[in-house]
């Protein structure tokens, strides 16, 4: 059976599930939202203690804590499956793909598994990352020398 473009294209809307956008959209939203309120206690709560400066990084390793630690049951893999993005977009969801990553491939060694692939998902987001912060830098330094 040879089939068109446009009748497969067809076919395959009518075989996916409907995905609710506004609702998992509102999920996503309302969650990361949660994440950060609890970042935002969290360095409130450090700038009692601390100056703003070190209130900051305080959070930052909190926050990468309680992920790693909520992570270790499978919570966190837990509520992204339910939530999604909201999960994955904070500094939490970051900490989340490299602690799981570790998890993951523990059972090949520490050198082997976890050294060599504890930043299979996180090791791109850095490079990318990097490397745009190095763009934008260059093209900041040109307008300013323009």
């Amino acid at each position: 059976m040879k089939l068109d473009p446009e009748r497969y294209a067809k076919m395959t809307r009518e075989a996916l599930p409907h995905s609710p956008v506004l609702k998992d959209c509102l999920w996503a939203f309302f969650v990361g939202g949660t994440i950060c309120l609890l970042g935002e206690i969290l360095r409130q709560s450090w700038m009692l203690l601390y100056d703003k400066e070190l209130a900051g990084a305080l959070t930052s390793i909190s926050l990468i804590f309680l992920s790693a630690l909520v992570t270790l049951p499978g919570w966190y893999q837990k509520l992204g499956a339910k939530v999604g993005a909201g999960t994955l977009v904070p500094i939490t969801g970051f900490a989340n793909s490299v602690v799981s990553a570790a998890i993951e491939f523990k059972a090949e060694g520490w050198v082997t598994g976890v050294g060599a692939r504890i930043f299979i998902i996180a090791g791109p987001v850095i490079a990318y990352g990097t490397l745009a912060s190095w763009v934008w830098g260059i093209v900041y330094w040109i307008m300013g020398k323009l």
